[in-house]
């Protein structure tokens, strides 16, 4: 498997240097340079198959013979062990749980498959790898989840000071061992631009040998497209014409459905669903995109105002003609301010008798938006957290508790332990130097 990068088509590298390098020093982002479709007796068979025998299929395609079958096959049976059921809250909507794994997050899939991923490329290595982590909210716990005590690496999780829930702050700083937090005072965006510059920061080369565990990393993305597939095969002998509703922040997820389409998945129409943080939705809107600083919100997870996976999603489109008459097709923006994610999540409840987190009561929002100008097709939106990890949210806007499940309250108790620094470059550099 080959990758170029998305700033320099002549850099080229093969999984391995995409994966535990994840960022190049021209500052692109890795991508496939071939997208291989499946074979139609795949799709036609595909109800017959497990979730991860699915996983497998899709990897084994994608990757080619450049992991050998067993070894891909031990990967894909480790970190995809927890369903990604489709529940049906009506006639022409139904929503994909993806918070089955240990951290209750749909982040769960590609931090495990990474995990795996780097171990076999890194066995038998001496030097330690450190994963640089920026998050906004369930990156770094699922991240934390997956590494935590995983030999040869040790984690670095920056996330922004008092913009993540309680839940999450602790997922976040309270492992311990090879996993450390550092509390940043400013937003996501500022913490992913640390991470960045520490990548191709030349004092910081003799100390560390960086990883990322964001989905700048292509190893994030491949696991991500599975459940779509998984997602598929549930409904097909019901619905034609599927449409996914993503709620989006740094686009990974999104940029994984359509990969996943480049392989033959029939998807239909992706609908971006974001917070008030619109950069995508305006960019589908108007042609132009403008990236601008990050504004906290409900949906925390979400708020980002320059997504990274932008770039990817402009190169799967630009040799086709016009690049934004061609992104339309597939996908269709919509944006939620939390006054309307509140009473959505209502809604839901006492319309549905489901409880879903702020992030899959945007996708929710997307799809009834949608239906009303496409009333025959399907659309699932992606629950991408258990609602528990908002629980102060959701509570409030139902009016009404729910139970904990104790894989989530047993983080509460637990003691926070984490470096705080300001959003300044040179003092995070200095945090690592000293380490």
């Amino acid at each position: 498997m080959k990758l170029y990068s998305t700033n320099n088509k002549n850099n080229i590298v093969d999984l391995q240097e995409a994966v535990i390098r994840a960022y190049p020093k021209d500052k692109g982002l890795y991508m496939p340079i071939e997208i291989p479709e499946l074979d139609a007796s795949f799709f036609e068979s595909i109800q017959d198959f497990t979730f991860e025998e699915i996983s497998y299929k899709v990897a084994q395609c994608l990757i080619s013979d450049y992991i050998p079958e067993d070894k891909l096959e031990s990967i894909i049976y480790k970190a995809i062990n927890f369903p990604a059921p489709v529940v049906s809250l009506t006639e022409r909507i139904g929503t994909l749980e993806l918070f089955h794994g240990p951290s209750m997050a749909f982040k769960d899939f590609g931090a495990r498959f990474m995990a795996e991923l780097m171990s076999y490329f890194l066995r038998g290595e001496d030097k330690i790898t450190t994963i640089l982590v920026a998050t906004s909210g369930d990156t770094g716990g699922a991240v934390a989840a997956g590494f935590h005590n995983v030999p040869g690496i040790e984690v670095i999780i920056l996330y922004p000071s008092g913009k993540v829930s309680p839940l999450q702050e602790k997922q976040l700083t309270s492992w311990g061992d090879n996993i450390k937090a550092i509390e940043v005072e400013g937003v996501f965006d500022d913490c992913q631009a640390m991470v960045k510059q520490a990548f191709i920061d030349d004092d910081l080369n003799p100390k560390y040998k960086f990883s990322s565990a964001n989905s700048i990393n292509i190893a994030r993305l491949i696991p991500q497209s599975f459940y779509y597939f998984e997602a598929y095969k549930q409904v097909v002998d019901r619905y034609d014409n599927i449409v996914f509703s993503v709620p989006s922040g740094n686009f990974g997820n999104l940029t994984a459905g359509l990969l996943a389409k480049r392989m033959g998945l029939p998807i239909h129409k992706f609908l971006a669903a974001t917070n008030i943080n619109d950069t995508v939705p305006q960019y589908l809107n108007t042609g132009t995109y403008s990236a601008k600083p990050s504004v906290a919100t409900i949906s925390n997870a979400m708020d980002v105002g320059n997504p990274s996976n932008f770039d990817r999603i402009l190169k799967l489109y630009e040799n086709e003609g016009s690049t934004w008459n061609n992104v339309k097709k597939d996908i269709v923006g919509y944006s939620y301010d939390d006054k309307t994610t509140y009473m959505a999540i209502k809604y839901i409840y006492d319309n549905h008798q489901y409880i879903v987190d702020p992030h899959g009561a945007v996708g929710y929002l997307a799809c009834k938006e949608y239906l009303s100008s496409n009333p025959s097709e399907y659309c699932i939106f992606l629950e991408t957290a258990h609602p528990g990890k908002f629980s102060g949210v959701v509570e409030e806007a139902l009016g009404v508790s729910f139970d904990m499940p104790e894989k989530l309250a047993s983080f509460m108790s637990k003691e926070k332990t984490s470096i705080f620094c300001s959003k300044d470059y040179s003092q995070f550099k200095e945090i690592l130097l000293n380490m």
